[in-house]
C-alpha cells in the first residue's frame, strides 16, 4: 500500500510550539525542519527566533551554498559585509516593511540581528546540511562562546537598525 504524502501546514500553533522551544534554548532559536532527512538535496526549514540570539556572520565558500529566506513573523536586520568586515547592504527585513525576505548568493558574508522576539523565517538551502567550517566564519566577529563580545556585538548590530 502506498503511503500517503506528508503534508504539514505553517499556522500560529506550529509557530507558537517552535517559538516556546526557542525561548528555552540556550541559544534562543530553534530549527524546524521540513526535511526528513539533512542529507536531502534540499533542506526547507523554519527558524525561530528570540532577541538576543547569536548568529555569527559567515558565508557559504561552496558554489552550490546560497540560501533564502522570507520573515513570515516578526523582523531581523540583514547585514551585507565586504572582504575587511566593511558594511556594504543593510536592511530591515519583516512582513510588515518593504522587504519580506532575501536571497543571498555563495561567498557573500551576512549576517543578521533579531530585532524582535517571536521572529520567523522560511528557510530554504541546498542540502546535504554542512555545519559552517572556521573559513566560513567571519574573522572581525566574536567567537560563540565569548559572551561579552557576543552580547556587545548584538548590542551595536541592534543600534544600528534604530
Amino acid at each position: 500500500m502506498k503511503e500517503a504524502p506528508k503534508v504539514e501546514f505553517i499556522d500560529d500553533a506550529l509557530l507558537a510550539d517552535v517559538a516556546d522551544k526557542a525561548r528555552e534554548s540556550v541559544r534562543l532559536r530553534m530549527n524546524y525542519n521540513f526535511h526528513r532527512s539533512t542529507d536531502e538535496p534540499v533542506n526547507r526549514l523554519l527558524n525561530v527566533m528570540h532577541r538576543g540570539s547569536y548568529l555569527p556572520v559567515h558565508r557559504h565558500l561552496s558554489p552550490d551554498r546560497c540560501e533564502s529566506s522570507v520573515v513570515l513573523k516578526g523582523r531581523v536586520g540583514v547585514i551585507i559585509y565586504d572582504n575587511d568586515g566593511g558594511v556594504v547592504e543593510r536592511r530591515v527585513v519583516s512582513p510588515d516593511s518593504d522587504c519580506y525576505g532575501f536571497d543571498i548568493e555563495a561567498g557573500v558574508w551576512h549576517g543578521m540581528v533579531v530585532l524582535e522576539d517571536d521572529t520567523v523565517l522560511f528557510e530554504v538551502k541546498q542540502g546535504p546540511y554542512a555545519p559552517i567550517t572556521p573559513e566560513n566564519l567571519a574573522p572581525w566577529t566574536p567567537a560563540v562562546d565569548d559572551v561579552q563580545g557576543v552580547e556587545k556585538f548584538i548590542k551595536e548590530l541592534e543600534q544600528s537598525f534604530e
